[in-house]
């Protein structure tokens, strides 16, 4: 089994290059979809996120408005980090659970994590080999604008509050270049699969924690 941390900026292409990926027979764990899932009404990380920030977050059926919780920590850097560390435990308690079931399952399986903050939290080390997704600030500012209903100022600050994309390059160990088309990327994509192949096929050193 290779452990996969795919990661990158926000709005860089990961979810296009993890389902280019799974089309080549890796499974894939999505931490956004994770994410949504421990932060569903009565479940731990909901209990936490609602007891930190408060009743006013939540919508009428008691889910959290991740609009409004999203304005407020993108808007503070500190209580940014306190929701990442309410959830993230919870995330990668799922993860691992999902793991050990794909494992059951396929004991050569190529496992993709779709990581956001993976280099953020700290938490590379927990995999056998990290993949950043590289694009155009330009490129991410107008996905994010588009995606999630946001001015230029406000898709700004979102890829201002992650960690420049010159030390994420520093700190993976395969960079896919999501700059000058599908085409191209896919092509990257298929050269990155041959090589996750192989490494599947051989013992890997796992890295050491940053403090």
């Amino acid at each position: 089994m290779l452990n996969v941390g795919l990661t990158g900026g926000i709005a860089c292409g990961k979810s296009t290059v993890a389902e280019m990926f799974v089309r080549r027979g890796a499974y894939l764990i999505d931490f956004d979809t994770l994410a949504h899932e421990v932060q569903k009404p009565g479940r731990a990380a909901w209990e936490k996120v609602v007891g930190y920030f408060g009743q006013d977050i939540l919508l009428t059926d008691k889910r959290i408005d991740r609009g409004k919780l999203a304005g407020i920590v993108f808007s503070d850097p500190r209580k940014r980090e306190i929701l990442n560390e309410l959830v993230h435990p919870y995330v990668f308690l799922e993860w691992h659970d999902h793991l050990e079931k794909i494992a059951r399952q396929q004991k050569n399986a190529i496992i993709i994590a779709a990581v956001p903050l993976l280099f953020e939290v700290k938490r590379e080390h927990l995999f056998d080999v990290t993949v950043l997704v590289l694009a155009t600030e330009e490129d991410q500012l107008k996905r994010l604008m588009t995606r999630n209903n946001l001015s230029r100022e406000e898709a700004q600050k979102r890829i201002q509050s992650q960690m420049p994309i010159a030390e994420k390059v520093a700190l993976a160990d395969i960079v896919i270049d999501n700059r000058s088309g599908l085409a191209e990327t896919e092509k990257s994509v298929e050269e990155v699969w041959q090589r996750l192949l192989e490494m599947e096929k051989k013992p890997i050193k796992k890295s050491k924690t940053r403090s």
